[in-house]
């Protein structure tokens, strides 16, 4: 019987029967152990699955004991798929959050729709380097890529910013102090 890292090693080169037999050895063990980290059989399958693709993948370090080093890759993917099943988990609940119905008052939702127009009127009013300036903004750029967008200087662009911020700010008092 052929040790593992010559097994390996075949495989390696080109021998798919050594990866037949390294798959035949590990199988049922490998499952075993993800299936314990996961507690789901059919991501345990994938795990499984990816772990042997990476065994035709990757090359493990000289000298390393073969059976750690898979057993290494198949807990790392284990831990990935954790991580992005927890990461999905959070967005999830942050979806539901967010799409809850919110019962608002309708004495806000006409204070936000005032609001909201009183803001457009204010932006309307205001010089055209400043207008430009608040959509790009609004638009997501850095003050960075506003000035090489406006073709000015990073100093002039955030300056107008300043007095941007400053002639909204004046304009929606009314509105900020309720």
């Amino acid at each position: 019987m052929l040790s593992d890292e010559a097994l390996y090693e075949r495989m390696v080169a080109g021998d798919l029967g050594a990866f037949d037999q390294l798959y035949e050895r590990y199988e049922r063990p490998l499952f075993g152990f993800v299936l314990k980290h996961l507690n789901d059989r059919a991501e345990a399958e994938d795990v499984l699955h990816e772990a042997f693709l990476s065994l035709l993948r990757a090359r493990r370090a000289e000298g390393a004991s073969f059976r750690a080093w898979l057993f290494q890759v198949t807990r790392n993917l284990c831990l990935n798929r954790f991580r992005t099943r927890t990461r999905a988990h959070r967005a999830l609940a942050v979806i539901a959050r967010d799409s809850e119905p919110r019962a608002e008052p309708p004495q806000q939702q006409l204070e936000r729709h005032q609001a909201v127009v009183a803001l457009q009127g204010a932006v309307e009013r205001l010089p055209e380097t400043l207008a430009e300036l608040y959509h790009l903004r609004v638009a997501g750029l850095s003050y960075e890529e506003m000035a090489s967008v406006v073709q000015a200087p990073l100093g002039t662009v955030k300056s107008r910013m300043h007095e941007l911020v400053a002639r909204l700010r004046e304009e929606m008092k009314p509105w900020t102090a309720r």
